[in-house]
């Protein structure tokens, strides 16, 4: 952070030293790519934000799936009206957790920061900010082999959320370290005249689907980029400093995420 010819820094350490090592980083003038979750707390979130509104360099957050092709087309068939006005959601993502890492699994880690924010960053990039949050979470497996060794879970690793947008919209979201396989869309969104959902997962999207009432029949559309990758925030961010533009995806969004 002190040297001159560094012009960008990437937070890719344990989660509870994201939001220290970007503060520094801001603080220094830097443009800051801070991998998930942004900061394990609130307070240390809201300093972030604020010192992107005065810092010489961006603030660019994971995770990146509204970058992705799919995302976006999906996002214009909800502004097109194509399934009418979105009354309901659903998003799932989860595996059965990581082998290595113990502070996956330690107080400042869990599913949920680790998980559950693809979700929560797909259902806020197409709803809108939550306006209230109801969840149930715990400890489902309290002890977890990792890194050959048998260790106590601190962070909760099975979490079910409920969300209310506002205006009677509402969704639900599913993470967790408990789910050995997933065989269903990463998310849906219930219109009043339709129907959309991406297939796939979060970090690699397999194309989507789209019911509309007046068609009466599913349309299926396939991946238009099937190499896109969910590392492509630094290309972004790269392209957004040559330009001299902000990125699409803006620190207030994680911190309404987190």
């Amino acid at each position: 952070m002190a040297r001159d010819d560094v012009d960008l820094v990437l937070v890719l350490s344990s989660m509870a030293t994201h939001g220290p090592v970007s503060r520094a980083a801001l603080l220094a003038g830097k443009h800051v790519l801070v991998e998930k979750p942004m900061a394990v707390d609130l307070e240390q979130a809201r300093e972030l934000v604020e010192l992107a509104r005065t810092s010489a360099g961006y603030l660019l957050c994971a995770t990146y799936v509204i970058l992705s092709p799919t995302f976006q087309n999906i996002a214009r068939h909800l502004q097109s009206g194509d399934i009418g006005r979105p009354l309901t959601a659903r998003a799932r993502y989860g595996w059965a957790g990581p082998w290595w890492g113990q502070w996956f699994y330690k107080e400042g880690g869990g599913a949920l920061f680790d998980l559950g924010l693809y979700n929560l960053t797909s259902l806020t990039g197409l709803l809108g900010p939550a306006k209230r949050v109801s969840a149930f979470t715990g400890i489902a497996i309290p002890q977890r082999v990792v890194d050959g060794e048998m260790m106590q879970v601190e962070a909760e690793d099975n979490i079910q959320i409920l969300l209310d947008f506002g205006n009677s919209v509402f969704a639900s979201m599913t993470t967790g370290f408990t789910m050995q396989r997933m065989r269903s869309p990463a998310f849906e969104i219930y219109g009043s005249d339709g129907v959309v959902q991406m297939l796939g997962q979060f970090w690699a999207p397999a194309g989507y689907e789209l019911w509309q009432n007046r068609e009466e029949c599913w349309r299926y559309f396939e991946e238009s980029d099937p190499h896109w990758h969910w590392a492509v925030g630094i290309d972004h961010l790269v392209d957004c400093i040559q330009r001299g533009v902000k990125p699409v995806i803006q620190p207030e969004q994680a911190l309404n995420v987190l």
